[in-house]
């Protein structure tokens, strides 16, 4: 489904396919706008999702002031070092509007603990909607908590109103 870009909504790019199935799972959470959201296709890598975003998106998202961006990663074991070489390349300006969050290693290592991809992506939409972290508390996530704490600051109004 596509948003309105012409009001506040989310963009989220994933690095792959079990990103992409995360994020359509996080679609399924019942109290979600889902009019406020997109699942863009996955890039394809890490560096192929900042590639896209730099070319593809930020024209947009300066066009477009009510846009907001996920960048879906894995991080590959490297949380300070991939989140601060990534947030280093996002033009200055937008900072303030894009999100880079994902699996502490892959996303096929959660899982194991937490169930089936849209499970688990459900499952992290009700966190964010309720604000707790049964989900971004997992070990595999919680490197994420200054994003998504971010995320619900910024991007919770938006996707559930």
């Amino acid at each position: 489904m596509r948003v309105n870009r012409f009001l506040p909504h989310v963009l989220v790019l994933p690095e792959d396919d079990a990103d992409r199935q995360l994020a359509n799972g996080f679609l399924l959470e019942p109290s979600l706008s889902a009019r406020s959201i997109q699942v863009l296709p996955e890039a394809g890598g890490c560096r192929k999702v900042l590639e896209a975003f730099n070319s593809e998106h930020v024209r947009g998202m300066e066009k477009f002031r009510n846009r907001y961006m996920i960048l879906l990663i894995d991080f590959d074991g490297h949380p300070d070092r991939r989140l601060a070489d990534l947030k280093a390349e996002i033009p200055e300006g937008l900072t303030n509007r894009v999100f880079i969050v994902g699996a502490l290693t892959r996303p096929e290592e959660l899982t194991a603990g937490l169930g089936n991809y849209e499970t688990i992506g459900k499952a992290a939409a009700r966190d964010c909607h309720e604000g707790t972290d049964t989900t971004w508390g997992h070990a595999l996530l919680k490197h994420n908590a200054a994003e998504v704490e971010r995320l619900r600051q910024h991007v919770r109004p938006i996707l559930f109103p």
